[in-house]
């Protein structure tokens, strides 16, 4: 870590983790087939654990269906477990090395599932962008403490980095109001 305070290199990881957390709602589905919906599955493949998408091409043949196309023949199973298991709420159709994966309506008990996990994946990234604002804070302690700021700048710092927490906080509370509508309507 440098010695220098840098506000916009906080911000940048503040963002980054907004950038994590709009992927993430990405992967929530609401009742319309995505290719990105399958975003979190990983499968064990060769021994180790990889990406859907590096074993597989994901496509969308219709408004609420889902095709994936495994590579290798040996690991259809594999995928087909990965998929079941990865808490989605998807039953996959084996078809030689196509699965297809026919969209569910969404139920209530479901819609509200979708948004406790969309309510969890906010909260992640509420505790990644405090983390960001405590390594601020603990920089600007550091530097008054060294003598390397004045005080009044280390204030004044100090209440820059709190502003862009609670931007940043906003967004992200935007972004689950928004998410949180769209898996509640029917």
């Amino acid at each position: 870590m440098t010695d220098k305070f840098d506000l916009a290199d906080l911000k940048r990881r503040m963002q980054g983790a907004i950038a994590t957390l709009k992927h993430e709602f990405g992967g929530l589905r609401t009742g319309r087939a995505a290719a990105s919906l399958l975003d979190p599955v990983h499968v064990d493949a060769y021994g180790q654990i990889s990406p859907l998408n590096q074993v597989a091409t994901v496509s969308v043949p219709e408004p609420r269906m889902l095709a994936v196309q495994v590579w290798d023949k040996a690991l259809v199973i594999a995928v087909d477990k990965a998929i079941r298991e990865a808490n989605l709420g998807l039953q996959p159709t084996v078809e030689g090395q196509i699965l297809r994966i026919r969209m569910p309506e969404l139920n209530e008990q479901r819609r509200k599932e979708l948004v406790k996990v969309a309510h969890k994946y906010a909260e992640e990234a509420r505790v990644a962008v405090r983390h960001v604002r405590r390594d601020g804070i603990d920089m600007l302690k550091r530097l008054l403490k060294d003598h390397a700021i004045p005080e009044d700048d280390g204030k004044r710092h100090e209440t820059e980095v709190q502003k862009a927490t609670d931007e940043a906080v906003k967004e992200i509370d935007a972004a689950l109001a928004a998410k949180e509508k769209e898996i509640m309507q029917v």
